[in-house]
C-alpha cells in the first residue's frame, strides 16, 4: 500500500487525480485540500458543469426552481480560488495505464488527446439513466433527466409544443418528482411502471398509500406493466407509447426514468474488479483492486449496512461521504465506510415517503448475512404532533425488527407532516446497531406543534418491544383471510357499521370486561380497532384472563393497503 509520503517522495508533492465531479468527485477533492496544501489536485469532467444539484432537476422543469444558476453547487472558478484545484471541463477520461500510472484524456470541444500522471486515482464517473433497445425510443420528444441541459431541453420542448400530456416511464424517485411538476403545470400526466408498485424501495402495501394520493391528484397509473415501443403519430405532435399488455396511450412528451446504470466501461477496460450487479468493486478504504486507485459515488458497489450484500444505492449523501473517505485514505488516514442502509425521502404532492435500513422484501430476497432473514414487523398511525394541538396529521409507519435481539432493521413512513424527522432518527439508531428497546427510551424533543410526549418514534418501539417481551404478540392482515380464528372488532357499533371485517364480531372496547363470556377460550382471537391502540387494550386483557389473543397491528386503517395488495 502506497503512503502519503512514498507519493511525494516520488514527485515532489501527490499528484492527486478525480475522474467526475457532482458529489462524490467533488466533495473527494475538496476534502483532500482541506487535509495537505502540498498536493496537487485536478479534476477532470466530461459535462459542461463540475458540481450541480441533480436532485433539484424536477423541480427546475417545473419552474418551482426559477434560475437554472440556483443549481450550480461549485463552479470551476470557485474551485480555482477557493481551493486551488484544477477543474478541467469536457474532458472526458478514455483511458486508464495502469502499468505508467497515468490516464488518457480527450478534449470534447477540440478533438485533442493527451495523457497525465497519478499517485492517486480517484474515479467518479457516476451513472447514466437506462435506455433499452425499444423501437421508436430515440424520437423527439423522449427524454431523460440527468444532467442540467435534459432540463433544458425538457423545459423547452414543454414550451414550444404546448405540451398537454406526458407519460413518465418509471416510478422511482425521478419519475414520482417529475409527475408532481409537470402536473402543476398542468400537463396531464400517466405513469408506467413494470412493477405491482411506484417507489420500489418501500414495501407495496406502504407503496399503497402512494398510489391513492398520486391518483387523488390526476395521474394516471399503469402498474404491472412494460413498455413495448414508441411510435410516433401522423400529426407529427404526438408519440403513442404501448406496452406489453396491449395498452396504449397519446402524448406530446415521454421522460425515461426507467433506473440508472453505473458508468464502470473506464474501470472494466482498465482491467479493475466489477461486480456482479456491473458495479465498481471496493473495500470500506473505497479502494478498488489497484492500490493507486479508489473509487466514489452511484459507480461502486459497496456493502449493505442491514444485509451485509453488495449494493448500488445510488444516493448523494453516500456518495459525499465516500468522497471524503477516498481523500482521507489517500492522505494517510485510516477511515472507513460503514456501507449503506438507502435513507431516502421524497415527496409527492402533499405527502412525504421516507424509508430507511433494509425493507421487507429485502430480507425475504436477501436475507442478512447469507442466512434467512428472522424479522417481524409492526405498524401505526400516529399524529406527526399531539392531538389536542390543531393541524395534526397522521403518519403512517411501519417499522421491521430482527426476533433474535430486537435490532432494528429497517423502517418507512408516510405522511403529510414530521416524516423525515422520524425516520432520520431510526436511520441513526440502525447505523449504531440499536433495538426497538432503545427506541422507547429516546429522549426526544417535545412541544405539542412538535410532538408528543410519547413521540411516534417512541411509539413504535413500544410496540415493537412488546412483541419482543411477548406481551403483545402481533397478527397482519394477511392471517386472516385464511384462517379459524375468530376476528374481534373492538371499535364502536357506529365505527363497526361504517365497515368492517366480513365475519368479525363486534365487542366494544368499552364493554369487552362484562362480555368476555361471549368469546370462545378454545380459538385463537384476532383483536382489530381503527389503528391499533384500542385493539391492543384489548389482547391485553383478554390475555390477562387466559385467552389467546394477538392484536391486528396496525388496525383497519392498514386493512384497506392490505386488501389492495391482494386484489
Amino acid at each position: 500500500m502506497i503512503s502519503p509520503a512514498e507519493m511525494k517522495q516520488h514527485s515532489g508533492r501527490p499528484r492527486i487525480l478525480v475522474v467526475g465531479g457532482v458529489a462524490g468527485g467533488a466533495s473527494c477533492a475538496a476534502r483532500a485540500r482541506r487535509l495537505s496544501e502540498d498536493a496537487e489536485i485536478i479534476i477532470f469532467e466530461r459535462g459542461p458543469y463540475v458540481s450541480f444539484a441533480n436532485c433539484g432537476l424536477p423541480y427546475y422543469v417545473g419552474d418551482v426552481i426559477a434560475d437554472e444558476r440556483s443549481l450550480l453547487v461549485a463552479t470551476p472558478d470557485l474551485f480555482q480560488r477557493r481551493f486551488n484545484i484544477q477543474v478541467r471541463l469536457q474532458s472526458e477520461v478514455r483511458a486508464i495505464d495502469r502499468s505508467k500510472q497515468e490516464i488518457e484524456v480527450k478534449n470534447v470541444i477540440t478533438g485533442e488527446t493527451y495523457r497525465e500522471r497519478y499517485d492517486a486515482l480517484v474515479l467518479a464517473p457516476g451513472s447514466a439513466p437506462i435506455r433499452p433497445p425499444l423501437p421508436g425510443i430515440d424520437l423527439p420528444g423522449i427524454f431523460t433527466l440527468r444532467t442540467i441541459p435534459d432540463s433544458r431541453q425538457m423545459k423547452q420542448w414543454i414550451t414550444e409544443r404546448k405540451v398537454e400530456r406526458a407519460v413518465v416511464v418509471g416510478g422511482g424517485f425521478i419519475g414520482l418528482e417529475t409527475a408532481e411538476n409537470l402536473v402543476r403545470r398542468g400537463i396531464s400526466v400517466t405513469i408506467i411502471e413494470m412493477l405491482a408498485q411506484v417507489m420500489p424501495p418501500i414495501d407495496q402495501e406502504m407503496a399503497v398509500i402512494v398510489h391513492d394520493h398520486l391518483q387523488a391528484n390526476g395521474v394516471a397509473l399503469q402498474l404491472g406493466d412494460a413498455v413495448d415501443r414508441f411510435e410516433q403519430q401522423a400529426d407529427g405532435r404526438s408519440i403513442s407509447v404501448y406496452t406489453r399488455s396491449g395498452a396504449s396511450f397519446k402524448c406530446e412528451m415521454v421522460l425515461l426514468a426507467m433506473g440508472i446504470r453505473p458508468e464502470s466501461t473506464l474501470a472494466k477496460e482498465a482491467g479493475l474488479e466489477i461486480g456482479q450487479l456491473g458495479g465498481i468493486r471496493v473495500d470500506d478504504h473505497m479502494r478498488t483492486s489497484d492500490e493507486h486507485i479508489w473509487a466514489v459515488g452511484d459507480a461502486v458497489e459497496v456493502r449493505d449496512f442491514v444485509t451485509g450484500e453488495w449494493s448500488l444505492i445510488p444516493l448523494a449523501g453516500p456518495a459525499n461521504r465516500q468522497g471524503r473517505i477516498a481523500a482521507d485514505v489517500i492522505l494517510g488516514r485510516d477511515a472507513r465506510f460503514r456501507g449503506v442502509q438507502g435513507t431516502a425521502v421524497c415527496r409527492a404532492f402533499d405527502i412525504t415517503i421516507a424509508a430507511t435500513g433494509a425493507s421487507e422484501k429485502t430480507l425475504q430476497r436477501r436475507g442478512i448475512g447469507g442466512q434467512p432473514a428472522q424479522y417481524e414487523k409492526i405498524y401505526l398511525h400516529p399524529g406527526h404532533h399531539a392531538n389536542y394541538y390543531p393541524g395534526a396529521r397522521p403518519i403512517t409507519m411501519k417499522l421491521i425488527f430482527s426476533t433474535r435481539d430486537g435490532r432494528i432493521l429497517g423502517a418507512q413512513a408516510i405522511g403529510e407532516e414530521g416524516v423525515e424527522k422520524r425516520i432520520d432518527v431510526i436511520a441513526m439508531a440502525i447505523q449504531k446497531g440499536s433495538t426497538v428497546f432503545d427506541l422507547e427510551e429516546a429522549e426526544l424533543c417535545y412541544a405539542p406543534q412538535f410532538g408528543a410526549a410519547k413521540d411516534p418514534v417512541n411509539v413504535a418501539g413500544m410496540i415493537a418491544a412488546n412483541v419482543m417481551r411477548g406481551d403483545a404478540p402481533v397478527a397482519h392482515w394477511k392471517d386472516t383471510f385464511a384462517t379459524k380464528a375468530l376476528i374481534l372488532d373492538v371499535r364502536e357499533p357506529g365505527e363497526f357499521k361504517m365497515g368492517h371485517v366480513e365475519g368479525a364480531m363486534n365487542i366494544p372496547l368499552n364493554s369487552l370486561r362484562v362480555r368476555m363470556h361471549e368469546l370462545p377460550r378454545d380459538r385463537e382471537i384476532l383483536a382489530y380497532c381503527a389503528v391499533g391502540q384500542r385493539s391492543y387494550y384489548a389482547s391485553r386483557a383478554l390475555r390477562l384472563h387466559g385467552f389467546n389473543a394477538r392484536n391486528i397491528s396496525g388496525g383497519f386503517r392498514s386493512y384497506h393497503t392490505e386488501r389492495q395488495v391482494r386484489q
